[in-house]
């Protein structure tokens, strides 16, 4: 059973029968009739403009920063535990040329700023000046939901308050949606709701949804046409990239329905690990399919590595914190199977 991470998903069957139907043509010269369905079914759920299917999530955010920040000595607003910052590669500063404003990224539940989320008195204050000795600031990127925050999906009214602030300033606003639709199950709202006042969005199909390849980026007709270009640029042309696409149809029309029940395992594995001696979980963060636990003794990675031998997987970030994900391939049993292998383990 594998619980590092839901990018381990394999396409279920009904995805591999619809590779092998799937119409296919080249999509780099844009007729590709089955990404263009992905492509247009996926704009309309988040009553967006236009969608441009890209490799990856990494692809997605790198062209969407490039898109808005057309020019050097750019700058975007993002927090510093975003995946952007944190596991892209700096793929912003060194591709892109625009640099990266890091605020701080929300871990207290007491606080005025939702977990997850960069204060907007902060956002405010670090627009920069026009001025020669600084860059100009074209962009806010915020993260749902939020990795390295436990998975906690972003408040509404956070979302609307932040695109509020962004418009008032000339700024747009890019959503690091990985995992929008764990967002929108969480908090029983519409992804097209959550993404209402976002410029762009950037939807992976490839996590819980369980494509094997993909993400789609959406946003306005121009902001698309221009992303085409860097998409192209990027080395993400992928021809006839219909059989992928096909896949991803599926996760949009049957595996966004089911996430709720990868919450309820993740919430049965972080409230049986807290009856564990020597293990502490922020139950208040666990919202989605992630589960991060800490050894208050140490030894996660050891204990990653004993679970290994017994048939289990999960992450261990450090010596202290190990990470759990739920998945459509985890069921019920298999939660109780990593809890009662962590119960012999942990002393």
């Amino acid at each position: 059973f594998d619980f590092r991470s839901d990018t381990v998903t394999k396409p279920t069957t009904t995805m591999k029968t619809k590779m092998v139907e799937s119409e296919v043509g080249d999509d780099v010269f844009g007729d590709d009739p089955t990404v263009i369905a992905l492509e247009e079914e996926c704009a309309r759920l988040f009553e967006k403009e236009a969608g441009l299917f890209v490799p990856s999530g990494t692809m997605g955010n790198l062209i969407a920063v490039m898109v808005h920040c057309d020019s050097r000595g750019s700058e975007v607003i993002l927090g510093s535990k975003n995946h952007l910052v944190v596991y892209e590669q700096g793929g912003m500063s060194t591709i892109a040329g625009v640099h990266p404003r890091q605020l701080k990224t929300e871990e207290e539940h007491d606080s005025s700023t939702p977990v997850g989320g960069i204060s907007l008195k902060e956002i405010e204050e670090n627009i920069r000046v026009d001025d020669v000795h600084f860059p100009r600031t074209r962009l806010v990127c915020l993260e749902n939901t939020h990795n390295l925050c436990g998975g906690v999906a972003l408040p509404v009214d956070y979302i609307d308050k932040v695109g509020s602030l962004c418009r008032a300033h000339g700024l747009k606003l890019h959503m690091d949606g990985a995992r929008i639709f764990n967002a929108a199950t969480a908090t029983q709202t519409s992804v097209a709701r959550i993404c209402r006042d976002c410029d762009s969005v950037s939807v992976c199909l490839s996590k819980g949804l369980a494509s094997p390849v993909g993400t789609v980026l959406l946003g306005t007709k121009d902001f698309i046409r221009s992303a085409r270009r860097m998409r192209k640029v990027l080395g993400g042309g992928m021809r006839q990239a219909g059989v992928l696409a096909a896949c991803g149809l599926v996760s949009l029309r049957e595996m966004t329905s089911r996430l709720q029940e990868d919450h309820n395992n993740a919430r049965l594995l972080a409230e049986g690990l807290s009856q564990i001696a020597g293990v502490e979980v922020d139950l208040l963060s666990v919202q989605t399919n992630i589960v991060y636990f800490r050894l208050t003794k140490g030894g996660a990675r050891q204990l990653a590595a004993d679970l290994k031998t017994r048939g289990l997987l999960i992450g261990a970030k450090d010596d202290f914190v190990c990470r759990a994900v739920l998945h459509y391939m985890l069921d019920r049993a298999a939660v109780e199977r990593l809890l009662e292998n962590i119960r012999n383990l942990v002393v």
